[in-house]
């Protein structure tokens, strides 16, 4: 019924052979117009000619510029029947960053903002959620790493447990004997104590001793145990793993990094202003860079500009963003970041959360853990992880969406 009603009060002006704005697609009842698309279309052009990228050809702008508005108002639908909303508080605090004068802000200029926070918000709550990363994709991660160091030769101790294959073994014989190592490991997967087990079952010259190896650096351990017990915790067990000699049964029972790996960590603050119908980004560029003269003559604080004007949750703090390690921001804001100097300004970056102001205050070289390391890499597999997710998800939210396509924009 819903949408028959908006055929109805919109069917009118659903006409291409005049002048006036007409209805190109709905979607779930909410009308898109052709004067809706043509502006989205400048804003595309805009974006991409402040990127340096070709502009294609006007039907396919019109075309994309279509697609992006189904996808959001398929999202804003489904931010409503989910609940999530933007609540007049945090609006006139967004628009009170956003305009040195809240009152020049039109109920419409208003809406489109609370609009773009709702559709950053049901985000936030879909998209992070969705990501997995696996402790299989963070040790490749770590082994490619360049900018730190990784200890790779801790002192370590093993438990063992051994149970030796004669070279004249049958086929039969070596069944049996793989049967009595797996019955090993699932009676301490079970709970019974390692060291127990070992004095019972295992051959090995460590058995009297509860099947202890000593502690030592791990380039004295045999290669096979070393990657059979790389990625496990202190206190958890191997599988049966098989060596020319029999089969072993491994457990981590101590680990101690003897070197400490270090990055280098970046103190920046910035300014960030999010283009909207009342801002362009052309015009949040221009204002970015009249801040940055005004903070380079000493007529301005940079500070002072980021609690008045950014629109980040940094603001308060005049846009301090901390300590931060590599891989912590989007690419495209910290490729730029990366080439100053402390003190230095970049001019105004764009990146995908709006146009940034940016300033280095500190470098400095900080030890990392191999927990703290690990987590880094987890986060930058994430942020690289969040595009893809981002589209799955968009698709999803308009596959359940009603949509039906009008006269073809012009």
């Amino acid at each position: 019924m819903a949408c028959l009603a908006v055929h109805a009060q919109t069917g009118a002006v659903n006409a291409t052979s005049s002048g006036r704005d007409f209805i190109v697609a709905v979607v779930d009842a909410v009308p898109i117009t052709n004067h809706e698309v043509n502006a989205r279309v400048g804003q595309i052009r805009q974006q991409l000619t402040q990127q340096g990228r070709n502009i294609p050809e006007a039907a396919s702008l019109l075309r994309d510029a279509l697609e992006r508005l189904i996808n959001e108002k398929a999202q804003l639908q489904h931010a409503k029947e989910t609940g999530v909303m933007v609540d007049d508080a945090a609006l006139e605090q967004a628009v009170a960053r956003m305009a040195e004068d809240p009152t020049t802000v039109s109920t419409r200029q208003r809406q489109e903002l609370r609009e773009q926070l709702t559709l950053q918000r049901l985000a936030e709550r879909n998209v992070p959620a969705r990501i997995k990363i696996s402790e299989s994709d963070v040790e490749r991660a770590m082994r490619e790493r360049q900018n730190v160091t990784i200890n790779t030769n801790p002192d370590i101790e093993l438990g063992h447990i051994f149970i030796a294959v004669p070279e004249t073994a049958s086929n039969a014989q070596v069944v049996e004997l793989q049967a009595k190592a797996q019955n090993a490991l699932d009676r301490i997967k079970r709970g019974e104590d390692f060291g127990a087990v070992a004095k019972e079952v295992s051959q090995s010259a460590e058995r009297d001793k509860g099947g202890l190896m000593g502690l030592r650096p791990a380039d004295r351990y045999p290669t096979l145990f070393v990657e059979a017990t790389q990625a496990l915790a202190v206190g958890e067990v191997s599988t049966v793993v098989r060596s020319g000699a029999g089969f072993h049964i491994l457990k981590l029972v101590y680990k101690r990094n003897t070197n400490t790996a270090t990055i280098t960590e970046t103190r920046a603050r910035h300014i960030l202003l999010r283009p909207s119908g009342q801002l362009s980004q052309v015009a949040a560029r221009a204002q970015l860079a009249n801040y940055k003269r005004e903070i380079e003559a000493g007529r301005a604080d940079f500070a002072k500009l980021a609690q008045e004007h950014s629109q980040d949750a940094s603001a308060p703090s005049g846009g301090d963003l901390g300590w931060v390690a590599p891989g912590m921001f989007v690419p495209e804001f910290e490729e730029v970041m990366n080439k100053l100097q402390p003190g230095q300004m970049a001019d105004p970056t764009v990146s995908r959360f709006g146009v940034h102001l940016i300033q280095v205050l500190a470098r400095r070289e900080a030890p990392i853990s191999e927990r703290e390391l690990r987590d880094m890499v987890r986060n930058k597999l994430r942020e690289q992880k969040y595009e893809e997710t981002y589209q799955l998800w968009a698709q999803e939210v308009r596959g359940h969406a009603y949509v039906e396509y009008r006269d073809t924009p012009q």
